[in-house]
């Protein structure tokens, strides 16, 4: 289909695209890699009246080493992400999610920060951002401010950003010593997960001393399983570990449609864990 006609504007600063989204308030989108934006611009479930494409702004891309985290730019490519020595090194887990992400195309166009202001429940790296700590920057005419990832999703496609935000690059703590792992189901290559399991494990004298647990498609917006994530604590062997995934879907409202059941993805959620959590351990 057609998109709808819209204005265009092409800032070549943060500032310049902040003064153009305050200037059309609602009825502007943010444009970054495209990848979510422009099909729903086709299929005319988006009507915006400018769409500010903020692809040329140097400023939004790379990785940096800020010490104790990463500071990765909003821009910054999936590709590129999965590629860095310093997200490698540093935060195996968003490098191991992010090479799952749809397929080659799509990693080489779609970037992190558009992935996360899109914030569907079912895509791969809003739950890794939250098993991460990760906190997110955002700039608008009133400065910057630092919203941690536990606070960015709100609803189903819906964050904190105000309209005349601009996401512009993700803090994501370093996890030296910790065992990691991404997990998914997906019926087809390069669909959404079904439901996605993000583990992050740190182990002490051959046990669990502490466990996180990131859920994808387990509800409206990305979720800990943070019952999961108690029970974990102390698991010293895989019979442990599998009795703690049992409460891994405590707390979620997974949906109902062509893909499968709440029940369905509930029984995913638990034996995803599992498995998870496991590899992240080496006990797999």
């Amino acid at each position: 289909m057609i998109p709808p006609a819209f204005d265009y504007v092409r800032p070549a600063s943060v500032d310049e695209a902040v003064r153009a989204l305050a200037d059309a308030g609602e009825d502007a989108k943010v444009l970054a890699g495209g990848q979510s934006l422009l099909p729903l611009l086709r299929l005319r479930l988006a009507f915006p009246e400018l769409v500010v494409d903020v692809g040329r702004i140097p400023e939004l891309r790379g990785v940096r080493d800020e010490g104790d985290a990463l500071v990765i730019g909003a821009l910054t490519t999936h590709h590129d992400v999965m590629h860095d020595p310093l997200v490698r090194r540093h935060a195996g887990l968003l490098a191991a999610a992010t090479e799952t992400v749809a397929d080659p195309a799509v990693r080489h166009r779609g970037t992190l920060g558009g992935s996360l202001a899109h914030a569907d429940p079912a895509g791969d790296l809003p739950a890794v951002v939250l098993t991460l700590d990760a906190e997110l920057v955002a700039v608008g005419p009133n400065g910057r401010r630092t919203i941690p990832a536990r606070e960015f999703f709100v609803d189903y496609l819906q964050t904190v950003l105000a309209p005349d935000e601009l996401l512009v690059e993700v803090r994501v703590p370093k996890a030296d010593g910790w065992g990691f792992h991404y997990e998914k189901f997906h019926r087809v290559a390069q669909a959404w997960p079904i439901v996605g399991v993000a583990a992050l494990v740190r182990r002490d004298n051959g046990h669990i001393a502490e466990a996180r647990v990131g859920l994808s498609n387990m509800g409206s917006t990305p979720l800990r399983a943070t019952a999961a994530e108690q029970a974990l604590a102390g698991a010293g062997d895989p019979d442990a570990v599998a009795r703690a995934a049992e409460s891994a879907a405590e707390g979620t409202r997974p949906s109902q449609d062509p893909s499968g059941s709440p029940e369905y993805r509930a029984h995913l959620a638990r034996v995803l864990t599992k498995r998870a959590v496991l590899t992240a351990a080496g006990m797999g």
